[in-house]
């Protein structure tokens, strides 16, 4: 089964359905690069899921080791460069609820987050710079 379906819904939007649950993803052209920017941007979406990949795999070690994150957010920053246009840069920022994290829980999260499979699968010349505020 395919993972997901695209439509080119014209005016640099796209629809994209996930095959098994029929969630939508709208995306826009960012105002930079001659779109309306009124949803995520391609680019928007591949940093966005960085942090989304992180928070999912510190949530599974977090289930795994008996502490708790909930409540945790991430903002992320995107960079971008032009000739080619191309992301160089996602600044990942953490924050954690306080909840008085061990130096050895402390280390399951930030390992985890920096060890997730969308971490591993960007380009290494994209720079992963996170930060962690418990």
């Amino acid at each position: 089964m395919a993972t997901s379906k695209i439509t080119y819904n014209g005016g640099l939007r796209t629809t994209a359905v996930h095959e098994r649950s029929g969630m939508e993803i709208i995306t826009d052209a960012p105002v930079d690069n001659k779109g309306k920017g009124a949803a995520f941007s391609p680019t928007d979406l591949l940093a966005t899921s960085l942090g989304n990949c992180m928070l999912t795999i510190v949530g599974i070690a977090a289930n795994e080791h008996g502490f708790n994150i909930d409540g945790t957010s991430c903002e992320i920053t995107k960079v971008m460069a032009e000739n080619p246009r191309r992301v160089t840069e996602i600044v990942l920022e953490f924050q954690l609820p306080s909840n008085d994290y061990s130096d050895k829980v402390k280390q399951i999260i930030e390992r985890s987050a920096r060890t997730c499979p969308v971490a591993y699968s960007i380009h290494p010349d994209i720079k992963q710079t996170i930060s962690f505020n418990y």
